[in-house]
């Protein structure tokens, strides 16, 4: 069967003994962000904080945040798994466990992060589970990692209101999953503001069309 077993199902997140091993150095990527020129690794300028999402592709999900006021710098890359310092190959196998996120370095002074939060719900579907529009795989699930426990504390209070939003459109069940950050790999550098690179390349980008309450936290 080669590396991967292609008859697997996708969507079932792995367990430990299932994941693949991985390796112990990270993949090297150019440093410097494609649009702004900014540094995509730390240390980032004084100020930013990080905010970290996944929302379908990571193509066109990177585009949506560093076209948004507020927001410093952006990277892509893979989280929420079992291994470590995955490849691209290996994350759409279904046997990392990870999901594709963005990596947000914002300017809380120009954007707050519940503005950030309301913009991930916004602009795809998530109550797909594993999946997102014809896009597959565990790789593909809604998640929020957090930095902090006010993070967190916001993400859910957002998540609850836009649920509640999305039950009245007759809409199913967020499933966004949200925890702390435990992780995080760098993708590949062709992937890194892939949409700037490639203008025409895929986006499967695409909400629900009901609008996300913000400035609602208390």
């Amino acid at each position: 069967m080669g590396l991967f077993d292609t008859r697997r199902d996708k969507s079932h997140m792995p367990t430990a003994d299932e994941a693949l091993p991985g390796r112990s150095q990270p993949l090297v990527v150019e440093k410097v962000h494609y649009v702004n020129g900014r540094s995509i690794v730390p240390p980032f300028e004084e100020g930013v904080q990080l905010a970290m999402f996944g929302l379908g592709c990571f193509w066109g999900a990177e585009r949506l945040f560093w076209n948004h006021p507020g927001v410093m710098v952006t990277a892509v890359g893979y989280s929420g798994g079992i291994t470590p310092n995955p490849t691209y190959e290996e994350v759409c196998s279904g046997l990392t466990g990870h999901t594709e996120v963005v990596l947000v370095g914002f300017d809380p002074d120009k954007v707050s992060y519940e503005t950030l939060v309301g913009l991930f719900f916004e602009s795809h579907d998530p109550t797909q589970g594993m999946r997102q529009g014809n896009d597959l795989g565990t790789q593909y699930r809604s998640a929020i990692y957090t930095y902090s426990d006010e993070q967190a504390n916001v993400a859910r209070h957002v998540m609850q209101q836009y649920g509640e939003r999305l039950a009245k459109a007759g809409l199913g069940a967020i499933t966004t999953e949200v925890k702390p950050v435990n992780d995080f790999y760098y993708a590949e550098t062709y992937h890194q503001q892939y949409l700037a690179k490639n203008p025409n390349g895929y986006c499967g980008i695409g909400g629900t069309g009901v609008s996300c309450p913000i400035g609602i936290f208390n």
